[in-house]
């Protein structure tokens, strides 16, 4: 830290000194005294910006405990909760009706990829009990269905699939037991062996756009922002329903946006990126539209299957 400035005095040479006579009145009463005190409070106020200020707890030695951060929930930019039907605008093809074997168009897969979408058996995945591999992380925003997201603690979100009954949490702080056992809180039946699921693991947060009231810098804040998700750990599954593949390390990152929905209500748009070196050769990137329900009247939840 900078040394403080110091007023300099200059005073006056030996034998100069005013030394006041008997009974004459003293200037320090006067205007040598005023001069003295407005250099004083001056000096003191330069100090004071000099030297940073220090806050005296009243337990000394005990520091002061950091204001927790805010939890998920609470800091959320936007409101994702409620029931959502998929909105099916793009691709209808193939996920309307399961495609026909081998077509595998606008999906860049590999030379082993292709060789397991020319060898889908829907009915062995059938009997060995892997009907759900279209309904993985990777794929299941694009099953047409309805989806209903909760709060399940202040810090965890979850979404609920009724097409397929898929239950993902999204942690936005994973604690180290989260991380060991990803699959807390996944119903049982549902995770598979080796500790990973069709739903993996799902690290979520917050992402914030700049504030403003509508536009107007001048106007009161708003929230607004989206949901990333990143999700691995996943039991190797179908991006699409006749067996174009992932594998058990593909990596998926989600965004999640609201928008208002053309006519009324609320849209719900889902930015879906898979990254899998094994059976793509670049990323693959699909948008999904949900429309917003006013309650879940229409919930009709229905197992998985690997044919409609």
């Amino acid at each position: 830290m900078s040394a403080c400035p110091v007023a300099k005095l200059r005073l006056k040479p030996p034998g100069s000194v005013y030394v006041a006579q008997s009974g004459e009145p003293s200037l320090l009463g006067g205007r040598v005294a005023a001069a003295l005190r407005q250099l004083l409070v001056a000096f003191i106020a330069v100090a004071s910006l000099a030297t940073p200020a220090r806050v005296h707890p009243q337990n000394r030695g005990a520091p002061l405990a950091p204001a927790p951060a805010p939890t998920a929930k609470a800091s959320a930019p936007i409101d994702l909760s409620g029931y959502w039907v998929a909105v099916v605008n793009e691709d209808w093809r193939y996920r309307m009706v399961t495609p026909a074997k081998g077509d595998y168009r606008g999906v860049p897969i590999t030379n082993e990829a292709l060789k397991i979408v020319n060898e889908w058996n829907p009915a062995a995945d059938e009997v060995a009990g892997n009907q759900c591999k279209s309904y993985g992380a990777a794929a299941i925003m694009r099953v047409p269905g309805r989806i209903h997201i909760t709060w399940q603690d202040d810090n965890t979100l979850g979404l609920d699939t009724d097409a397929g009954m898929q239950t993902r949490l999204f942690r936005f702080s994973p604690s180290p037991a989260s991380r060991e056992t990803p699959t807390s809180g996944i119903p049982a039946g549902r995770i598979l062996r080796g500790g990973v699921s069709w739903q993996g693991n799902s690290v979520a947060r917050w992402e914030r756009s700049g504030a403003g009231g509508g536009g107007n810098p001048a106007g009161p804040p708003t929230r607004s922002g989206s949901l990333n998700v990143v999700t691995t750990n996943m039991r190797a599954g179908y991006l699409r329903k006749n067996g174009v593949p992932y594998s058990e390390n593909a990596r998926v990152t989600e965004h999640f946006d609201v928008a208002p929905y053309p006519g009324g209500g609320q849209l719900l748009v889902v930015t879906t990126v898979v990254e899998d070196a094994r059976y793509l050769t670049q990323p693959f990137i699909v948008s999904s539209h949900f429309k917003k329900e006013a309650d879940g009247s229409k919930w009709d939840p229905t197992p998985c299957s690997s044919t409609w």
